[in-house]
């Protein structure tokens, strides 16, 4: 092991900076205090799965900034990992700021020392100093500097300290001079693949150890000819001959055993006094105690979203804002200029864009996304979400998936879009397809769950767990039949806990209020669209001809009124516009309780909205697409029907 101080210090401001680290450290954060640009802050794995970019001006100098998802290794065992390693590999001169969770140093240094060996110019960033603290660590930055051989910041990114210093040291980022010294056969190995691979970014050391390790998809995308190629595969074979065991564990003993140098020399730890979080955190994880914890969350959320956000708030904007204030003046400020004909219907009519799309949106909608959307921060800021991760793994393993796939899943409550992008932290295509299948089935986006929410709140504690206990075993029996179905094998649960803390009340107000936006510019558009559609549909008659059409499946099999058949035409734009349209109905008393139940049965188990569909074809092409459509829309109203058959067989009082 060579560790040396002197270097080149030559100027690189105008290379990008690149933000790299592993999952769950405060990259997105310190990208947003950097450039104040907000990107998915979560107190979880798995949010950065496309890579943010950005400027920043530190010292006067603007610089492109970009922030990529989190990783176990330079050597990817999955899509966002193989995205930061490709990053790296195509990017000129960068900068990397690895950010290390100071609580966590071990981990860290383990990209550390791959960082050393790429050759890149780096600065370390130590995070999360408050919480390394809180347990007893310190960490001594200049001894840490010294032994890599860069520069190290102390920081704390969600309270902006550090950041200034950071942006000061990029001045000084320089190539890692602590390089490991690996066994004979394995230094032997790497100066022969050495001289057959292709200039590159990062040096041919670094490429050499990721080929050694394993890394096919690297030897492909290297474009090595034929026999150079064969030639690498041939030394790779004889190396592990001559070193006895896969090549990968002896690369990372050698790695691990500088690591625990370097934290002798500049770790210390005491004892810490266990504090509420830390008990709170341990007892959402257990066996036992996890589960009432686990209702207690989901009550809570009930409440607030179900009774507050969408009975309270509701009532408030649609009845009393939009019914007695907005709603009359705009009514007849439409009618004096246009007294009748096709603008004023399109204004103000049955379907009119004002009475429909815009309260729809302003006052059903938005007051229970609202609150959705600051129950969602506040849990992901807590650090509970991935604890449910681990409550929820036996119930997972049983569909042939582990308790990361939750993950996903929870993300799909807030978007099932972006949900869908984040299975590329799945490890197996056969995970990845069978949570996005589980995604369009039956996991509701934020809008249109409030809105279930506040309909199934007025019919009690029956019609709740008829509709949640439909729901759920749909997606087991689904999730049951597609992990025998379909081919490959289940990864290994693995999962960083971070620690429960307090969640801070900016990031909350930042995280709500970008969802907000997001709601505002991306869905009410397709409010507006979806009530210009069925204004078109039904003045070219087409809508009630669609009616009668689909009357033996809508009113024979699922035995609802014939103008529920609107909501669930435009909810092929978004299942939240047709949960809005059931919710309307539902209000002027158009749906019985049976009715209601089996109506949000179905609009749950949707086809999924027209982005996600498309997503869904970005990441898994047009076949996968068609096949889950394929599933999900006769599955939705198959077992609508059926529960309609047996709560009317039954006489089920709700």
């Amino acid at each position: 092991m060579n560790c040396h101080t002197e270097v080149d210090t030559t100027r690189v401001d105008e290379a990008p900076v690149i933000l790299v680290g592993n999952p769950n450290v405060g990259k997105s954060v310190l990208f947003g205090a950097l450039t104040g640009r907000y990107v998915a802050v979560s107190n979880y794995p798995g949010t950065t799965v496309e890579i943010a970019q950005g400027s920043f001006t530190p010292n006067g100098h603007p610089r492109p900034l970009i922030d990529t998802p989190g990783i176990q290794s330079l050597i990817p065992f999955s899509d966002d990992e193989r995205v930061t390693r490709d990053i790296l590999l195509e990017s000129r001169a960068p900068v990397i700021v690895q950010v290390i969770d100071t609580k966590n140093l071990r981990r860290g240094l383990l990209i550390a020392l791959e960082l050393a060996e790429s050759g890149l110019p780096l600065v370390v960033c130590l995070n999360m100093a408050d919480e390394a603290q809180a347990r007893g660590i310190r960490v001594d930055t200049g001894r840490l500097a010294e032994a890599l051989g860069v520069p190290v910041i102390s920081a704390v990114a969600v309270q902006g300290q550090g950041v200034s210093e950071l942006t000061d040291a990029l001045e000084q980022a320089r190539s890692a001079t602590c390089q490991t010294s690996y066994t004979q056969p394995i230094e032997e190995a790497l100066s022969a693949i050495g001289e057959l691979l292709p200039v590159a970014a990062i040096s041919p050391r670094s490429l050499a150890l990721m080929l050694l390790a394993g890394d096919d998809a690297l030897l492909r995308r290297l474009n090595l000819s034929l026999a150079a190629a064969v030639a690498v595969q041939g030394i790779r074979q004889a190396t592990e001959k001559a070193v006895g065991q896969p090549l990968i564990f002896a690369i990372n003993r050698q790695r691990m055993r500088r690591i625990e140098e370097i934290l002798a020399a500049v770790m210390e730890r005491t004892a810490a006094r266990p504090t509420i979080a830390t008990l709170l955190g341990h007892w959402a994880v257990h066996p036992v105690a996890g589960w009432p914890i686990l209702l207690i969350v989901l009550y809570a959320v009930y409440r607030f979203v179900g009774v507050f956000g969408a009975g309270t708030l509701v009532d408030l904007l649609e009845s009393r804002v939009f019914g007695e204030w907005i709603m009359p003046w705009v009514i007849g400020l439409v009618e004096f200029v246009t007294p009748r004909g096709l603008i004023r219907d399109f204004l103000v009519g049955e379907y009119g864009l004002f009475p429909v799309a815009l309260t729809y949106s302003f006052a059903i909608v938005l007051p229970i996304v609202a609150t959705f959307f600051l129950t969602f921060s506040l849990l992901e800021d807590s650090g509970y979400l991935p604890r449910l991760a681990v409550v929820l793994d036996r119930a997972f393993r049983w569909m042939g998936l582990n308790g990361k796939a939750v993950l996903p899943m929870i993300l799909g409550l807030g978007c099932d879009t972006m949900a869908t992008m984040t299975t590329r932290i799945l490890e197996s295509r056969k995970e990845r397809i069978q949570v996005t299948l589980l995604l369009a089935l039956g996991v509701p986006c934020s809008a249109q769950l409030g809105v279930i929410l506040g309909m199934i709140a007025g019919l009690g504690a029956k019609a709740t767990a008829i509709w949640a206990g439909v729901i759920v075993a749909t997606l087991l029996a689904v999730g049951y039949l597609s992990a025998r179905l379909l081919p490959g094998e289940r990864s290994d649960f693995i999962l960083e806990l971070p620690p429960m803390r307090m969640p801070a009340l900016g990031n909350i107000a930042l995280k709500t209020a970008a969802r907000m936006e997001w709601y505002l510019k991306e869905v009410v558009p397709v409010f507006v669209a979806g009530t210009a559609a069925l204004f078109v549909l039904d003045r070219l008659r087409i809508l009630g001809l669609l009616e009668r059409l689909l009357s033996p499946l809508i009113v024979g099999w699922l035995g609802l009124p014939a103008q529920v058949t609107d909501a669930f035409l435009v909810g092929f734009l978004r299942r939240d516009y047709g949960a809005a349209g059931l919710f309307a109905i539902a209000r002027d008393g158009g749906l019985d309780p049976i009715q209601i139940v089996v109506s949000l049965v179905v609009i749950t188990l949707f086809m999924p909205c027209i982005a996600n569909l498309l997503m869904i074809v970005k990441e898994y092409g047009t076949r996968t697409a068609i096949a889950v459509t394929a599933v999900v829309f006769p599955l939705a109203f198959l077992i609508g029907g059926a529960l309609n058959a047996v709560l009317r067989a039954f006489s089920v009082a709700l």
